[in-house]
């Protein structure tokens, strides 16, 4: 199993990018996706997530409202587009697939579990700075 986020680049305050993991070895519409960013000397985040199926999203508080979180089960790929980009958006972004067969997102003391999340990909640096 492979997963590949790419996508990332430099971008400025207000602006869009679109991130994309594709997969080999695991056909994405049967678990859960989550896309998880860390930036430097921070904890990983969990930014959002699409349950199996295409079926319930999550959105962390952050980034709620701005990203959107979407599956092309033709191309097996999971997108991640973000808007109205803030500087506190950098970090570098991971997509990570939860490998219970027919997983939904699982949030625990309100975040994404992590945890719960088998395949992950190599991350794609995102930076938002004028």
């Amino acid at each position: 199993v492979q997963l590949q986020a790419s996508g990332g680049g430099l971008v400025q305050p207000g602006g869009s990018l679109r991130l994309s993991c594709a997969a080999s070895g695991i056909i994405l519409d049967d678990y859960a996706i989550g896309w998880f960013r860390q930036a430097p000397g921070k904890e990983r985040e969990g930014v959002s997530c699409i349950s199996s199926s295409a079926g319930s999203t999550y959105y962390a508080d952050s980034v709620k409202g701005r990203f959107t979180i979407s599956r092309d089960n033709a191309k097996n790929t999971v997108y991640l587009e973000m808007s109205s980009l803030k500087p506190e958006d950098t970090a570098v972004y991971y997509c990570a697939a939860d490998g219970r067969f027919g997983s939904r997102c699982t949030v625990v003391a309100g975040t994404l579990a992590g945890f719960l999340y088998d395949y992950w990909g190599q991350g794609t640096l995102v930076t938002v700075s004028s």
